[in-house]
């Protein structure tokens, strides 16, 4: 396995069955955000575009299955793999009001634990894309970032898309951060994109390392900005 992407077997239980597709050395970009947003919302749009994209660059992508900010992934990466041998994968989690697996999807999987699902989206994922959402995407969120710190998995990018996050970012800086309850290096791995072209260029450059064995880019920025005269 490439030096990007650390296994973490040990976190999944040993009576889950990895279905063979998810054995192919393929890059993978998993996307979190609202089941709530609808179709032609800017947001949906935004993702629906987004994930086109990564399908053309021959890169899978792995979402919670469900509607909103899931199926707008999971639909454009649909429409935009054209001959590309690539996957769509949706991890659904078993709800109360039964949240139903969209129709865009190659593999599915259903959970009935978040914990059970969280480590599986660490298990596939090389990158994080983090939509605009909820308690949910919160919860992705701080899980994935937990993860990189405590090196249970590597440094892999997280990038947060939509105007609702650089006032996260400015709490986290004055508040756990001022007060020492993390360190700056802790923000290495987190990057803010307004657009598709931003975090392309963020998830082509992790792409290339992950091709290539290298160890994680991330490293290589710093704080969370993009570095725009960098091509």
């Amino acid at each position: 396995m490439a030096k990007f992407q650390k296994n973490i077997n040990d976190l999944i239980k040993p009576n889950i069955k990895v279905p063979k597709e998810i054995d192919v050395d393929h890059f993978r970009v998993a996307i979190f955000g609202s089941a709530r947003i609808k179709p032609n919302d800017p947001r949906y749009n935004q993702i629906h575009q987004l994930a086109k994209h990564i399908a053309r660059h021959g890169i899978d992508v792995v979402t919670g299955g469900g509607p909103g900010i899931m199926e707008a992934a999971n639909k454009g990466h649909k429409e935009g793999r054209g001959k590309k041998k690539v996957h769509s994968f949706g991890l659904n989690i078993v709800l109360p009001q039964e949240q139903e697996a969209n129709k865009h999807l190659d593999i599915v999987r259903d959970f009935e634990r978040f914990s059970e699902r969280l480590d599986y989206f660490m298990y596939l994922s090389n990158i994080v894309i983090v939509a605009p959402g909820g308690v949910g995407t919160l919860l992705e969120f701080f899980y994935t970032w937990q993860l990189i710190q405590v090196k249970h998995i590597c440094s892999i990018p997280i990038i947060f898309m939509g105007d609702m996050w650089p006032p996260l970012i400015e709490w986290i800086e004055k508040y756990p951060m001022k007060k020492k309850f993390m360190s700056r290096e802790d923000m290495n791995p987190l990057f803010l994109a307004k657009h598709c072209s931003e975090a392309m260029k963020i998830i082509n450059k992790a792409h290339k390392e992950f091709k290539a064995g290298n160890k994680d880019f991330c490293l290589n920025y710093q704080k969370y900005k993009i570095d725009n005269h960098d091509h």
